[in-house]
């Protein structure tokens, strides 16, 4: 079920979700260090992290799931922003370079079809990034914050997921380490949680980040042989004959 955009709008403007906005952008852009010229989507609620691609990227766009809800983005200038059915996505085959996928995969209802549809308008050597909350992580048990609600993945189970759908992972990357407390006092260290973080705990990460690109090859599907059974055939009993008038039947004793 996808969160309401009030609800997410209201969470990434309080300090704690400031500070989720500033971890989660700088490990983004360590992924993606260079969108020159590319055609950059985000899906789902991805508008906090699209800004810093906004200047160097070709194009960037936003799609934001009717389920959820839209708001205009960005604030200046004409809308980047549509509301759309993740299942079908009013764009061409292959005119997308990079797709960011934050607040989706943990929310979605028809996930194989929007990771389809993601892998549709891909180009051939365009790449997916996957932002979801981390099942082994703190963050995925307080529902205070979006990362609480939906499902949960560890880092096999995305990589599963994206190569059942035709995707191939291609890096990792694990951010979010701080508590997710309402703290000054905490969320000021946040820069500190996140070095001994990614040194020393990594599997414990709010957020996992997996890139992927498309698989260009069909997936070898195993078919299964049906038996041919042979039918049954069973034996009907016969009418019983007529008895003549005037004649008594045989006993059987």
């Amino acid at each position: 079920m996808w969160h309401d955009v009030v609800d997410l709008r209201d969470f990434y403007d309080t300090q704690l979700g400031q500070i989720t906005r500033r971890m989660l952008r700088r490990g983004i852009r360590e992924l993606w260090l260079n969108v020159r010229g590319q055609r950059v989507l985000g899906l789902g609620y991805a508008t906090p992290y699209l800004r810093q691609f906004m200047s160097e990227a070709e194009r960037t766009l936003a799609f934001m799931p009717a389920s959820q809800g839209v708001m205009h983005w960005p604030a200046e200038g004409p809308g980047l922003i549509s509301l759309v059915d993740e299942t079908e996505l009013p764009l061409p085959d292959l005119s997308v370079d990079l797709v960011l996928l934050v607040h989706g995969l943990e929310s979605s209802e028809y996930l194989r079809d929007m990771l389809r549809e993601i892998w549709r308008v891909l180009s051939s050597d365009g790449r997916l990034l996957v932002v979801a909350p981390n099942r082994r992580g703190i963050w995925a048990r307080f529902e205070r914050t979006p990362l609480g609600w939906g499902h949960p993945y560890s880092q096999n189970q995305i990589s599963r997921l994206l190569r059942d759908n035709m995707f191939t992972p291609t890096r990792r990357a694990h951010s979010l380490f701080v508590p997710p407390f309402r703290s000054r006092t905490l969320l000021r260290s946040a820069p500190a949680w996140e070095r001994i973080g990614r040194r020393w705990f990594p599997r414990f990460s709010g957020v996992l980040m997996v890139e992927a690109g498309k698989q260009l090859y069909a997936p070898s599907l195993r078919v299964e042989r049906r038996r041919f059974r042979r039918p049954i055939v069973v034996s009907l009993p016969r009418p019983a004959r007529p008895v003549a008038r005037g004649t008594r039947p045989r006993s059987s004793l």
